[in-house]
């Protein structure tokens, strides 16, 4: 209970605990920044690692002087290219007897489940789409692993989906981070993109439980056809 606590304050602060990780780091607070990054989608087990968030503020304390912009643009992307890269390769080496595994402290198969129904949604766009959405980031290289995806198409998608994920939040920090009414709310502003960053991911799950209670109406809309009525 405790880690569940202090793992929430520093998200909740985390602009706070990483001026003083810059403080005492210096330079090899890019280090951190690239091992968290990569390690959040790089390993299957590490989604709760901060992402939006933690580009958010990287990108103030460019604006503020801490950080150089232009150096924390490409070490982030490339970490989050090389993460991805990493997790379709543990995808594709575990191969399809990964929906047989049970849950366990660090697996959740809701979470793959999740994402697979994002892949049949969206197809090979999952990969850009689910860059912006907490756990479907994690787990979307991971199944493209697994369902033999392409290398050199899994590649393209990826380089585009984390390098607009990096420089949006990263430039949005930097720009908008500085402004007085986002600077003195911080930890409002980190709780609004955890919230924006959740929900499309909420409807989704909703619109999914909402079908599956109504098993007539699934089948009217995927197939196009009109509900009949009894």
């Amino acid at each position: 209970m405790d880690l569940l606590i202090n793992g929430i304050d520093i998200l909740l602060h985390l602009d706070k605990y990483l001026h003083q990780v810059i403080l005492q780091y210096g330079g090899w607070t890019y280090l951190i920044f690239f091992l968290t990054i990569f390690c959040e989608t790089g390993l299957v087990v590490t989604p709760f690692l901060p992402g939006d968030s933690l580009l958010f503020i990287a990108g103030t304390f460019c604006a503020l002087g801490s950080l150089h912009l232009g150096w924390l643009l490409l070490i982030l992307s490339a970490a989050a290219i090389l993460g991805n890269t990493v997790n379709y390769a543990i995808g594709s080496y575990i191969g399809p007897r990964v929906f047989y595994m049970e849950d366990s402290r660090f697996f959740k198969k809701a979470y793959l489940e999740r994402t697979h129904a994002f892949f049949e949604k969206y197809g090979p766009m999952t990969i850009v789409i689910g860059r912006f959405l907490p756990i479907i980031r994690t787990f979307a290289p991971f199944l493209a692993g697994v369902g033999r995806m392409s290398y050199g198409k899994f590649l393209t998608y990826n380089i585009v989906g984390c390098i607009l994920w990096i420089f949006l939040f990263t430039l949005g920090g930097y720009f908008f981070g500085t402004i007085p009414v986002v600077k003195n709310n911080f930890t409002l502003v980190i709780v609004i993109i955890l919230f924006v960053s959740i929900l499309p991911t909420l409807i989704e799950v909703w619109r999914q439980r909402r079908l599956a209670k109504s098993p007539r109406m699934y089948a009217a809309v995927e197939s196009n056809e009109p509900t009949r009525q009894p």
